[in-house]
């Protein structure tokens, strides 16, 4: 049998049935059932006697016989009642669903195993809607003690696509394809980590014989999914290097020299000087570069960003800087015309606000050469939008950007510029490893010289006169003051405070004409939205009242208090980024997170972790083991780890050896021609086919 066949060729799944688990489970094919594992296993090694249960027995297994059965009327609809005895007593069977189906099928006076949670009522036992199956029939199945428990949903429960029902597919699957499961790792690999064989191990995953096969059948089907991740990264890692040439900027010129000597507004930190050499390393040799920099918020990755600009000028390319938001965009167009003000360089911005007239100048400058730094948004992407040069493209917090979006840039050249993708928001190690594998990391691990950490607190509710008490010192000291709501208007199924009721209480607070309050959200037009931040930042305002919309995008050394209401409603990253937006002056800064009472165990460590910490990898790591590789990475990037049975998480050790083997076997065979990697060639030519060109960008 072929297990690319549609699961129709399954016994009892129609064509309807079919449609239902693919849109439900994502199963097309006999491949995908094949591989879609259990959650869970129960275990069905004890049967019990009628006689011997007790009421905190949860779910038991018995072997007995259906004596009578009954339709019992009720105040809505009616419940079909089986009277099930075996030698020591007898319990009643109950369904709600499914009554008419069940009358015509169920036997009497034959015996059945039977499975499911009890209840206990009136002093009588009873079991809802058990799993049942005649005894000859159990017989006759595949044994296991441990019996799988598949995912499902809704819609499935509701057209009787039970776990017992998934579970006969896959037997009779099993059962079809015989010794017909290829492998797909080398002896070698086989033996050096002493793993199953694939056939045992996707047996034993379904229908574990014992505990001990279980755990190997996890642990070989785990590692098998991460090498091949790993494979893909590390050999996309080596064709780039040495198949995709880059432009050589084979100079460190005037421009760069320049601008170095004379207009650095303060002094390189070490970090910032080892990640500078990373880049100019990679842009001097003839391979295409594709960089990842990391940097905490704060930390100067755009300084290092505008160096690597400077050298694409010095060698006759143009550079950009392309930015998920508006703000974003323009906060780095402000920065870098700042830092080159005293300087012959041309930079424009394109936003989507940019008007036509404005819009046709810059392509205009731009396919002619005349303008050397384009900074944007997605406007970038625009087939209008055409460099005469493109020798660098830098793409901050590239995780908000689709592969799609992110492949226009790529492709604006017939040579693909030199990409630097830049993140504020640290990625674990793990993480870093899985997703972003193939690519080159560096990271900006220490402040600025004179930074100092910002204190930070939890205070609840109760708390926010003295809150206020403080804010009001700290204004007076001259200073500013954030204050963020996680929402725009009231919502009702929610009791947090919103921002319209927040900045009302605040005004009443914080009076004209002594205090100066900006509002800034996301429904604000542009332009006024920029009004109110330059307000803010010329010092007009004391106190800025925001949502989320300034996590990245403004900044005021002079601010030195960041108030997070509702802090239990953020999450780990929003918090830290937030944060970052004070302590960027001399002054000692501080953020306080204000929530209810009411907080969930993982409200509790967020804010926890976020008092006792300001590293913002140790913050990402505590992120991923709440929320997840998938939730992490955002929408657009969910579906680069769309991993069937390891966890990026808790499998790290796994990890390391899927990782270090791939490191190993291509490094002795780099194009896997030799005769003992034939079987990973043949592998690798079936994930290439799936994955396609997206898988050349970044």
């Amino acid at each position: 049998m072929n297990l690319n066949q549609p699961i129709t060729y399954l016994k009892g799944v129609s064509i309807a049935r079919a449609e239902l688990l693919y849109a439900e489970l994502g199963v097309k094919n006999c491949k995908d059932l094949l591989h879609l594992f259990p959650f869970r296993y129960i275990d069905k090694t004890q049967f019990y006697k009628i006689n011997s249960l007790q009421q905190n027995t949860a779910e038991v297994q018995i072997v007995g016989k259906i004596t009578g059965l009954k339709t019992v009327e009720q105040k809505r609809g009616s419940r079909l009642v089986a009277t099930f005895r075996d030698e020591t007593g007898a319990i009643e069977l109950v369904w709600f669903r499914g009554q008419k189906w069940l009358k015509d099928s169920l036997k009497i006076n034959q015996p059945y195993v039977i499975y499911g949670k009890l209840n206990f009522y009136g002093g009588k036992f009873s079991m809802p809607h058990p799993e049942m199956e005649l005894l000859k029939d159990y017989k006759r199945k595949i044994q296991s003690s441990m019996q799988p428990v598949y995912p499902s949903t809704e819609k499935l429960a509701n057209k009787n696509v039970s776990n017992k029902v998934v579970r006969s597919y896959i037997e009779d699957l099993l059962f079809k394809i015989g010794n017909s499961i290829d492998e797909s790792l080398p002896s070698y690999i086989l033996q050096e980590h002493n793993l199953l064989g694939k056939r045992e191990s996707l047996i034993n995953i379904h229908f574990p014989k014992n505990q001990e096969l279980l755990a190997k059948a996890q642990f070989r089907l785990k590692f098998e999914e991460l090498f091949f991740i790993q494979m893909q990264l590390l050999r996309k890692k080596l064709i780039r290097k040495s198949k995709i040439k880059g432009f050589v900027f084979e100079k460190v010129g005037e421009t760069f020299n320049n601008f170095y000597t004379n207009y650095l507004p303060f002094q390189l930190t070490n970090a910032q000087k080892r990640v500078l050499k990373e880049i100019r390393k990679d842009v001097a040799s003839n391979a295409h570069m594709n960089r990842l920099l990391q940097g905490d918020v704060g930390s100067g990755k755009t300084i290092v960003a505008l160096l690597a600009m400077l050298l694409a000028i010095d060698n006759g390319f143009q550079a950009t800087i392309m930015a998920p938001t508006e703000i974003l965009a323009t906060q780095h167009y402000h920065a870098v015309t700042e830092l080159l003000q005293e300087m012959n360089i041309s930079v424009e911005l394109l936003t989507g606000s940019v008007k036509t007239k404005k819009r046709r100048e810059i392509h205009a400058a731009l396919e002619s050469g005349e303008l050397n730094i384009l900074i944007g948004t997605h406007a970038l992407l625009e087939d209008k939008v055409k460099f005469k040069n493109l020798g660098i493209a830098i793409i901050d917090e590239q995780h908000r950007f689709g592969v799609e979006q992110r492949s226009k840039l790529w492709l604006k050249n017939v040579i693909p510029p030199h990409i630097l993708v830049m993140t504020a928001t640290p990625i674990p190690r793990t993480l870093a490893m899985s997703v972003y594998g193939d690519l080159d990391i560096s990271v900006i691990d220490e402040l600025p010289p004179g930074r100092k950490e910002v204190k930070t607190v939890h205070r609840y509710d109760k708390n926010r006169l003295a809150v206020f008490k403080f804010l009001k010192d700290e204004i007076e000291k001259g200073r500013q003051v954030y204050i963020v709501y996680p929402l725009i208007q009231e919502s009702e199924a929610m009791d947090y405070k919103d921002l319209m009721d927040g900045y009302e209480s605040i005004s009443r607070e914080f009076p004209l004409p002594k205090y100066q309050i900006s509002i800034v959200h996301g429904k604000m037009k542009p332009a006024d939205k920029e009004y109110e931040m330059q307000r803010f930042v010329k010092g007009e305002t004391q106190i800025m009242v925001a949502t989320t919309v300034i996590e990245v995008g403004v900044n005021v050394p002079n601010a030195s208090v960041m108030i997070i209401e509702s802090a239990e409603r953020f999450g780990l990253s929003q918090l830290h980024q937030l944060r970052g937006r004070v302590g960027r002056g001399a002054e000692q800064s501080y953020c306080i997170l204000l929530s209810s009472f009411k907080l969930s165990a993982d409200a509790k460590t967020r804010l926890k972790t976020m008092v006792d910490t300001s590293d913002g990898f140790k913050i990402a790591e505590v992120d991923l083991k709440l929320r997840g590789p998938g939730n992490l990475m955002g929408k657009q990037q969910s579906g680069v780890l769309n991993l069937k049975i390891a966890d990026v998480v808790r499998d790290t050790p796994i990890l390391f050896k899927a990782r270090q083997t791939a490191i190993e076997v291509l490094q002795n065979d780099a194009n896997l021609s030799k005769p003992e990697n034939a079987v990973l060639e043949k592998t690798f030519a079936q994930i290439q086919r799936k994955t396609g060109f997206w898988s050349e960008i970044s």
